[in-house]
Formats: C-alpha cells, sequence, structure tokens
C-alpha cells in the first residue's frame, strides 16, 4: 500500500497487532459519512437524489451555500448563529471547563494551556461566527493539522480549513466469517483529496489504493473532521441542517414567482374592441381591422436616457387591447373595459410557506417578525417555541465541541501529555462553556435562584434546630464543595478588610472624615 500524507498518532503495525477486539454481527454505523470500499476493489457507492439536483456530497454542499444566500434562510441562520456564538470583549467565546476531571492539578493546568493554543489557532477570537456558521450551513468541517516532522512532539503549528467539496473520507473493509457469523472489521481509514473537487463523473468510488479519482491520500491523524451528526436514510451520506428546508424554500421561490407573474398579468385593464366590418369579405375584413388597429392604437413610452416621450405604434403584447371583428345584423363597434385581477393582494399562501420554512429551521416564528417585541418576564412566560429553540442550540454546540476535541487530542497526544487511551477516558469529563446570551437561560437562572433565596428565609429559622447550615447549603441553594470553600475564603477575606479600617474612615484613601 503506498505511503500516506501527513502524520500517523498510532504505531505502525499496531492495528495488526490488536485482535481482541469485540466482535459483532452488526456492522457499525458511523456518523462521519465515510465511504467504505471492501479491501478487494469493490465499492459501496453513495447516492442520494434530491429531486434530480444533487449526485455527490459536493453539490450537496453547493446547495446548501446556495439556499443560505436567500433572504428568509439568512435570517434564520443568523439568528441561530448569534445565538450559539455570542462575542463578548470581557471573556472568550468559548472557554474549557476541566473541574470534573479526576486528574491533578498540574494536568488540568496543561490541558487549559494546550486549549488556548488551539483557540488560537482556529482564530476564535476573530473568527468564530464565520467558523460555526460554515459547519452549520456545510453540515462539516476539515481542517489540516500541520506539524513539523522533525519535531512533532512540539504539537500542532497549523490549522488550515479545507473546502468539503475537495476531500473525502475512505474506509475500508473487509468481511470475515468468525464463528460462522460475517462481521465487518475497518482496516484502513484515510481521506482522499482532490484540488479540482469531485464532480459527478470524478465521484466514482476510489478503489483502496488510491488510484479512482486523481487525489492525494491522507493519513486520518492529519485531519480533523466535524460534521452535524445527520445522516440520509441510508446512512451513507452526510446531511446539513438546511437539508430539511429545501423543499419548503422552493415551494416558497415557486409561489413569489407566480404571484409576481400574475400581479403583471393581471394588474392592467385592458379595452374590448368589436368592429363591424359589415358584409366585407374575410381577406378585407381583417384587412379593415389590422388599420382600426393601427388608428387607435397609441404606445406613448419614456425614454428614461434623453427625457424625451416617443410614439412606439409597431409593438403589440398580449398586455394590451383585445380587437374582435363583429358581422352585420349584430351590434355596431363597441368598446367595453376587461377589469385586472382584484385579489391581487392576497398574500396568505405565501405566508403559509413562509412560516413552514422557519419552521423547518428550528427558529422561532415570533423572532423572524419584525413587529413582535421582546418581552423579559417570569420563565413561566416564556413560549414553548423558545424552550425548543434553547435546547436545540444547546445540542449545536454540543456536536459542534467535537471540534476541540479532536484537536486536542491531537495536541495532548503529539506533546505527551497523555496517550489515546487516556484521552478517551478523560474527554467525557471535560466540558466547553460557551457565552451565553438566550434570554430564555439568563430568566430561567435568575428565577431559579429567586426561588432558591425564597425557601432559605422560610428555611432559615429552622436552622441549627432541624437542619444544619452545610445541609442547606448543599440541598437549598445546590452549592458545590469547591463553591462552599471559595465562598467562605471569600468572607473570611472580605471580614479580615473591613477589620483593617476605622469608623469614619474612606476604605480607598484612608481619609478620616471625624477630622
Amino acid at each position: 500500500m503506498a505511503e500516506l500524507f501527513g502524520f500517523e498518532i498510532k504505531r505502525k503495525g499496531q492495528e495488526q497487532a490488536n485482535t481482541s477486539e469485540p466482535v459483532s454481527f452488526a456492522a457499525p454505523s458511523p456518523d462521519d459519512g465515510a465511504l467504505q470500499v471492501t479491501a478487494t476493489g469493490g465499492s459501496y457507492g453513495q447516492y442520494v437524489d434530491l429531486e434530480g439536483t444533487a449526485k455527490n456530497e459536493a453539490e450537496l454542499v453547493t446547495r446548501y451555500r446556495k439556499m443560505s444566500i436567500q433572504p428568509e434562510v439568512d435570517v434564520a441562520i443568523d439568528d441561530i448563529v448569534n445565538e450559539a456564538i455570542v462575542n463578548d470583549p470581557r471573556e472568550r467565546v468559548i472557554d474549557i471547563n476541566v473541574d470534573n476531571l479526576e486528574q491533578p492539578s498540574r494536568v488540568k493546568k496543561l490541558i487549559v494551556e494546550e486549549f488556548t493554543k488551539i483557540y488560537k489557532l482556529l482564530s476564535l477570537a476573530d473568527s468564530s461566527y464565520d467558523t460555526f456558521k460554515k459547519w452549520y450551513i456545510d453540515g462539516r468541517l476539515y481542517y489540516h493539522a500541520m506539524i513539523d516532522d522533525k519535531e512533532p512532539s512540539g504539537g500542532i503549528k497549523e490549522l488550515r480549513y479545507i473546502d468539503p467539496r475537495k476531500i473525502r473520507k475512505v474506509r475500508e473493509i473487509k468481511k470475515v466469517k468468525e464463528n460462522n457469523v460475517v462481521v465487518t472489521k475497518v482496516t484502513k481509514e484515510y481521506y482522499i483529496y482532490a484540488d479540482k473537487g469531485f464532480n459527478s463523473k470524478s465521484s466514482a468510488t476510489p478503489d483502496p489504493m488510491g488510484q479512482g479519482v486523481n487525489g492525494l491520500r491522507i493519513a486520518k491523524d492529519s485531519i480533523v473532521h466535524v460534521t452535524s451528526g445527520l445522516m440520509d436514510e441510508n446512512n451513507r451520506m452526510v446531511l446539513s441542517h438546511l437539508h430539511k428546508a429545501i423543499k419548503p424554500l422552493n415551494q416558497l421561490q415557486v409561489l413569489e414567482d407566480a404571484a409576481v407573474i400574475y400581479r403583471i398579468s393581471r394588474a392592467p385593464e385592458r379595452r374590448i374592441f368589436y368592429i363591424d366590418v359589415g358584409n366585407l369579405p374575410k381577406m378585407k375584413a381583417e384587412q379593415y381591422l389590422a388599420d382600426m388597429m393601427t388608428k387607435h392604437k397609441n404606445r406613448l413610452v419614456y425614454d428614461a436616457a434623453d427625457g424625451s416621450i416617443r410614439d412606439d405604434r409597431k409593438f403589440m403584447t398580449m398586455l394590451e387591447d383585445f380587437w374582435l371583428p363583429r358581422r352585420e345584423g349584430g351590434r355596431g363597434t363597441e368598446i367595453t373595459t376587461l377589469p385586472g385581477g382584484q385579489n391581487l393582494g392576497e398574500m396568505d399562501d405565501i405566508e403559509y410557506f413562509k412560516k413552514k420554512l422557519f419552521r423547518s429551521l428550528n427558529v422561532p416564528i415570533s423572532r423572524l417578525e419584525s413587529d413582535a417585541g421582546f418581552t423579559l418576564g417570569r420563565a413561566s412566560e416564556i413560549s414553548r417555541d423558545e424552550l425548543k429553540f434553547s435546547k436545540f442550540v444547546s445540542r449545536l454546540r454540543m456536536r459542534f465541541s467535537q471540534l476541540f476535541d479532536k484537536c486536542l487530542e491531537k495536541q495532548l497526544v503529539l506533546k505527551g501529555i497523555c496517550t489515546t487511551e487516556e484521552w478517551y477516558d478523560m474527554k467525557d469529563f471535560i466540558r466547553y462553556d460557551f457565552v451565553e446570551d438566550n434570554h430564555f437561560s439568563e430568566l430561567k437562572s435568575t428565577e431559579i435562584l429567586r426561588e432558591r433565596l425564597q425557601t432559605l428565609n422560610d428555611i432559615e429559622q429552622h436552622e441549627g434546630k432541624y437542619f444544619s447550615r452545610d445541609w442547606v447549603r448543599r440541598n437549598v441553594l445546590k452549592l458545590t464543595n469547591e463553591e462552599i470553600e471559595s465562598i467562605e475564603t471569600e468572607i473570611e477575606i472580605e471580614k479580615d478588610n473591613g477589620e483593617e479600617f476605622q469608623d469614619g474612615e474612606d476604605p480607598e484613601n484612608g481619609n478620616n472624615f471625624d477630622q
């Protein structure tokens, strides 16, 4: 097998030596959208037909990006990203929390320091909004982790963004029979990068040797790959959160175009001319009708270039008058008016599909209406849509945090702070705190604190008799051991500082106001 580009954290021969893996008859179902190929050169093709327009992931990403520039979709995306990423000049947009990690304080400090480096490599201080928006729209993020080959212990030197339309993940699998059960085993995983992208023709599944397409094979550890976690019905292709809005957006655009066409065609009032042609033969009657049309037709056109008005009589359109011949014996020449459309102002259908589009994007309708007010009240007054939206944003943050997990894993293993096995034991206890700006979360926290303080006032008279102070702190105020110790220390410091100043003395300047 040809050598892969990039670095591999695992030692050579480790995969072949590892034979103690558990065996299952059910094949794994990862959510990374990797292209699975058999070790013998056959392949499992990927295909999803979105109304006959998208044949592979590259076309799918392009379609998502086209959707994102539509006004209604752009408003919804902006609201979601603004809720998930809050820029605060006083603190980091995203910070790491290692309080629950059962490791020595030295290791915790090193993890925090390495996260700070990852934070800078990703330029989250300046481009966190754009990074999260790319991930939300495309449904996937790819970064090339670049290291110094001569000194890999120095960690990641640069994280370079890769267009998802130019890179694919490939997973080689092999089916073997164990205990009379056919099981699927992964033999190799790598990425293929094609500078010209994967179009419909070149998207044929690459063979295990990487010769199916003209691309560069890259080691798995050299790429940081994060997806939305959404898969198609065949569990083959990664989807974006915009995928469920494709049909509502198409319906809305078609209906808007139809409304415009209807208004243009039905807005003007047109006249109907019934011309008496008597007993004239058919040829002469048509000539007479044409002469009357030329005589009465008036096409005054305003020329915006020079401000003049000219008469264009030679043009005739379907939006103008109707000329109909009438034979002898009927009524004479008659001119009537065909009224224009009477229901041109009805937009109920468009409003329905617009709301349907917003619902498909999980954004509360009230947030997208310009005349809707913003009310601050108790949590009991928060709408159900706001509660669902808050939970949706929380799920997005948790999924997006996998970007930091994968970057931090490579950084810690390369620097020798921990091994891959130790990282998998630690990562479940590491959390990432995003700056909050959701008014529901703020109101909920405030109301919870208010209720706890009210309960504290009610139980204070029983403190020391039925309840201890430590029990009240843990069960009423819900304080942790670290918070209790920190609060006790702060109280002692405040008491000591207060005793240093005598009555009538300014604590800041030391001035005595009694003089």
